[in-house]
C-alpha cells in the first residue's frame, strides 16, 4: 500500500509536525511504500524526493525537512480518488493519506474537507469532528452539555475586543468570577502556543493581547490545582463494524504529566528535556482509571471522532473531581509524546498502532463511499 505522509503546514506547530511525521514515516516504511508530501510554512505543497525518506531512515533521530523545489509543487484534483495528487509532470498513485499535521490548517477540519472533496481515504477524524475538537469553546460546550465537568471559563471574541465597553465588561467578569490565578489561551491553537498563566489584571491584559495574535477567540479559565491526566483513544465512533476489532472505540491506559515548569508550556513539551516527568500508567486508583477511560471514550463518541485522539483531563488535587480539559485529534508522535506511549502500555506497539490507524481510515472511507449520494 502506498501511504502519503503529509507534514509541516501553515501552523505554529510546523516544527513539531516534522518530528512526528518522521517517526510515522519510518514506522510505515517497514510494511508499506511511503510518499512524503511536505507543506511549507506558506501553505504550498511539495512532493519530496525519495532521498529525503532515505535520509530520515539512516538518521534515526532526525526530523523531516521540506524541499521546496518548484518543479515538485503538488496540486489536488477534486474527485481524483487515489490519483488526486499531481505535479506538473505526473500523477501520484496514493492509497491513503496520513496527515501528520498539528494545529491550524491540518487538525481543524480544513484539510479533511479537502480530502473529502478529492475522494481519497485518510487517517484520523473527519471534517466536523476535527473542527469541533480544535475549537476549545465548542468542545467544552458539547462535553458540558453531556454532564461531564469542565473548568469554569469565559470566552472573548475579536468583536468583543473591538467594542471597548463590551471588552471591559467581560474583563471585569473574568476577574470577579474566575479569580486569579487564571489561564488565557487561544481557542483554536495547539502546543500551548499563546497560552499564559496570569496572576493579576495587568498580566491578564498582556496575555489577552498575545492570545489574540493567534486566534479570533480566546478562553480565560480558572487555574485549578490539578493533576494533568491524558488518555489515548482509537476507533471509528460513527461507522464502526463490530466485525472489525480495529474500528471499535478503545480507550487505553491513562498517563500523567508532571511539569517542572510553572505549567506544561511549549518549552516544557518540546525544548527542555527535563520539562516534565511522564508517568505511564498514571498513579490512579482502579476506579479512577476506569472513570478516566470511560469519560475519554464517551467524549470521543460525543464529537464523532474517528481514527485517533488524545483526551486530556484535570483531576483536582483537593477534591479528586475529574474535569475535561481538551481533545487533540492529531496528537504528537515525537519520542516524548504521550499518545503512542499510552497505547504501547496497553499492549499496542508502535507499528501495530500505525496499522490500526490505516485500517480505520480505509474502513471509514469504504463505509462513506457505500452511501447513496444521488437518486
Amino acid at each position: 500500500m502506498n501511504v502519503a505522509v503529509m507534514y509541516g503546514g501553515r501552523s505554529g506547530e510546523h516544527e513539531i509536525s516534522l518530528v512526528s511525521a518522521a517517526a510515522i514515516a519510518r514506522g510505515l516504511g517497514k510494511n508499506h511504500t511511503v510518499t512524503l508530501i511536505g507543506i511549507a510554512s506558506d501553505g504550498k505543497w511539495y512532493l519530496q524526493p525519495e532521498s529525503e525518506y532515505t535520509r530520515i531512515c539512516t538518521q534515526s533521530n532526525s526530523p523531516l525537512k521540506i524541499d521546496e523545489n518548484p518543479e515538485n509543487e503538488l496540486f489536488i484534483v477534486p474527485a481524483g480518488k487515489n490519483k488526486c495528487f499531481k505535479t506538473a509532470k505526473k500523477s501520484l498513485a496514493i492509497d491513503i493519506v496520513f496527515p501528520v499535521l498539528h494545529g491550524s490548517y491540518g487538525e481543524d477540519g480544513t484539510i479533511q474537507g479537502l480530502f473529502e472533496m478529492a475522494d481519497i481515504a485518510y487517517v484520523g477524524c473527519g471534517t466536523l469532528a476535527s473542527a469541533l475538537a480544535m475549537d476549545k469553546e465548542k468542545a467544552k460546550q458539547i462535553v458540558e452539555a453531556s454532564g461531564i465537568k469542565i473548568v469554569p471559563y469565559i470566552c472573548i471574541k475579536r468583536c468583543d475586543l473591538n467594542d471597548s465597553n463590551r471588552y471591559d465588561e467581560l474583563f471585569k467578569k473574568a476577574v470577579d468570577t474566575l479569580g486569579f490565578p487564571m489561564f488565557v489561551k487561544p481557542c483554536c491553537a495547539g502546543s500551548t502556543n499563546g497560552v499564559n498563566r496570569v496572576e493579576n489584571a495587568k498580566g491578564l491584559s498582556y496575555a489577552l493581547m498575545e492570545a489574540f495574535s493567534w486566534d479570533d477567540k480566546v478562553l480565560i479559565e480558572t487555574a485549578v490545582d490539578a493533576r494533568e491526566i491524558e488518555c489515548s483513544v482509537t476507533g471509528n465512533a460513527v461507522s464502526a463494524s463490530m466485525e472489525n476489532e480495529a474500528e471499535i472505540v478503545t480507550a487505553y491506559i491513562p498517563g500523567e504529566i508532571n511539569p517542572t515548569h510553572t505549567f506544561y508550556d511549549f518549552d516544557a513539551k518540546y525544548t527542555d528535556p527535563d520539562g516534565a516527568h511522564i508517568t505511564i500508567p498514571a498513579d490512579l486508583s482502579v476506579d479512577m482509571e476506569e472513570t478516566v477511560r470511560v469519560a475519554a471514550a464517551r467524549i470521543y463518541k460525543l464529537l464523532d471522532c474517528s481514527g485517533l485522539s488524545r483526551v486530556d483531563f484535570f483531576i483536582d488535587r483537593q477534591t479528586d473531581e475529574l474535569y475535561f480539559n481538551e481533545i487533540n485529534t492529531m496528537p504528537g508522535f515525537t519520542p516524548i509524546s504521550m499518545f503512542p506511549k499510552m497505547c504501547a502500555e496497553a499492549g499496542l506497539d508502535f507499528e501495530s498502532l500505525l496499522e490500526r490507524l490505516l485500517a480505520q481510515g480505509l474502513a471509514r472511507y469504504n463505509s462513506k463511499n457505500a452511501l447513496q449520494t444521488s437518486r
